[in-house]
């Protein structure tokens, strides 16, 4: 009995919410009476003094409104190719206003509307809507258009060799960069809304028959569960589809570049453009990936190898050459000579502060300046982050606070960090140094190993997209080593990386390797 009342009740409820849901979807559709549509809109539009309201007939006879918003609609197109043919219809009859349109708007996009969301969408992507008298159906007309900036190289990806050109916040030119450099119709843009209010347009983009289905399954789920007022920046997205928040580690890859979304693209992943902004989201992603940079790959293998190794090098120094400074001086004398002993105790001699504090005090003031050199302008921003640690580097020897091998220390840690290609993984080093010196400061060697160990561990627990964040290396992949330690000539890599789940492994035909041609002379 409790069970039949509880359906019935169940029941009741889901009937009410369909007639609320059908009720709204009937208030949101036209009419057929131009003036309550046009009350409608602006009622929706109150207080937009942005939004134009232009009123005419069509031919002298039906009475139309035009709606656009002044800056995002291309006012001299709906002068020429919408206002003036429609009002100078002179022998036209009215009775299929889609003919009508057809004939006379020279407009490539028109696309039919219905519902009044439908015409805010359009209206609010600068696309001006036509409403006319005695019909329940208007028309949204391709006449976008607004400030953009030029397609430039982007100033943060530099290369030597390599293309010059970068992505800009407008999402469709994104688009066409890609259409370009893959000239397959294989190449998908799906694209969704995401957001209350700013209903940001969000692109994904994937090559069908090389990216695993199930992984592009999974990037739509994660961005469909978001919900928000606005999305402004890629990076909010990425916090939202990320596997670990918590990890100071990025699981995606972020890049203003189209020659690394497409070579992304072509080895299974899956791209998001988002509407707004020039960088891109790459998943999954590796470790690996983090440290590679595109120019590895325009140049000859052997000096796109000895490079990645210097990288790799780097990035161990950037994370523990200052805890290791600190573990030696303040508890490992013996591992140091004798010679070098005397130097650094001479230099340590005015110094009050241990050493531990040292290496707070000049890695704080480093990154302060770091972070001063990008808030301000660039004519000065340059000269007050070099010329400010040259002064304070000197002055701070000078008087006594650290001692000059510390100063030496800070300045080389601070180089190898620039040379990590992708800004969110330097920064995720930059930020575990603080604990790795502390450590070393406890704990001497003891803690540094006590933290490289933590810090092998979560990286073995982090997945991107259901993919190992150390893979290939762990787990171990042997094949797609050779680009990871290495960088393997182009004709040698005729596999694609495997992510997960199906994927296409060949993108070449093997045995390609160079070399002159032979002809058999009989």
């Amino acid at each position: 009995m409790n069970r039949m009342i509880r359906k019935l009740f169940k029941t009741n409820r889901t009937e009410k919410k369909q007639s609320i849901e059908t009720s709204i979807q009937k208030q949101d559709l036209l009419s057929n009476n131009l003036l309550e549509n046009e009350n409608k809109l602006r009622s929706i539009y109150k207080n937009g003094s942005d939004v134009i309201f232009r009123s005419f007939f069509i031919g002298g006879k039906e009475k139309a409104l035009l709606i656009y918003i002044d800056g995002l609609s291309n006012m001299e197109e709906i002068d020429e190719n919408v206002l003036s043919p429609l009002m100078q219809i002179t022998d036209e009859k009215f009775d299929h206003v889609n003919d009508l349109i057809e004939k006379k708007i020279s407009v490539s996009d028109v696309k039919e509307i219905r519902a009044f969301s439908e015409c805010t969408n359009e209206i609010s992507l600068g696309n001006p809507v036509i409403v006319v008298d005695k019909r329940k159906t208007g028309f949204a007309l391709g006449l976008s258009k607004w400030e953009m900036r030029s397609v430039e190289e982007p100033s943060a990806e530099m290369v030597v060799k390599g293309p010059r050109e970068g992505f800009v916040e407008t999402i469709r030119i994104n688009t066409s960069l890609l259409r370009r450099k893959i000239r397959s119709p294989d190449l998908k843009m799906e694209s969704m809304e995401i957001g209350r209010y700013t209903k940001t347009n969000v692109v994904i983009s994937y090559l069908e028959g090389v990216a695993d289905k199930t992984l592009i399954e999974e990037v739509k789920n994660r961005l469909s569960r978001i919900d928000i007022d606005g999305i402004v920046e890629s990076g909010m997205v990425e916090e939202f589809i990320e596997d670990n928040p918590y990890s100071p580690f990025p699981q995606v890859l972020s890049t203003e570049r189209p020659d690394i979304v497409t070579s992304a693209l072509l080895e299974g992943r899956v791209a998001l453009l988002v509407d707004g902004t020039p960088f891109s989201i790459i998943v999954p992603t590796t470790l690996y990936s983090l440290l590679q940079a595109s120019e590895d790959y325009y140049g000859r293998f052997l000096i796109g190898t000895a490079i990645r190794w210097l990288r790799y090098l780097f990035l161990v120094i950037s994370l523990l050459l200052p805890s290791l400074y600190v573990a030696v001086i303040t508890y490992h004398h013996e591992m140091v000579p004798t010679t070098l002993l005397i130097s650094m105790a001479a230099s340590r001699e005015q110094v009050p502060f241990p050493a531990l504090i040292e290496a707070l005090i000049m890695e704080i003031t480093f990154e302060a300046l770091r972070e001063a050199g990008l808030r301000l302008p660039k004519q000065v921003g340059a000269a007050v982050s070099i010329v400010g640690a040259l002064v304070i580097g000197e002055a701070a020897v000078s008087a006594g606070i650290v001692s000059a091998p510390m100063v030496m220390v800070v300045a080389i840690t601070g180089i190898a960090s620039f040379t990590i290609p992708r800004y969110s993984a330097s920064i995720a080093i930059r930020m575990l140094r603080f604990p790795m010196i502390l450590l070393a400061g406890i704990l001497g060697l003891l803690g540094i190993m006590l933290g490289v160990i933590t810090l092998i561990i979560h990286l073995c627990t982090l997945r991107s997209f259901g993919v190992p964040f150390l893979s290939p290396m762990a787990p171990m992949q042997v094949d797609e080593w050779k680009d990871v330690l290495i960088r393997a000539p182009w004709w040698k890599m005729d596999t694609r990386p495997h992510f997960t789940g199906e994927y296409k492994k060949y993108r070449q035909a093997p045995g390609q390797k160079p070399g002159p041609t032979r002809e058999d002379n009989n």
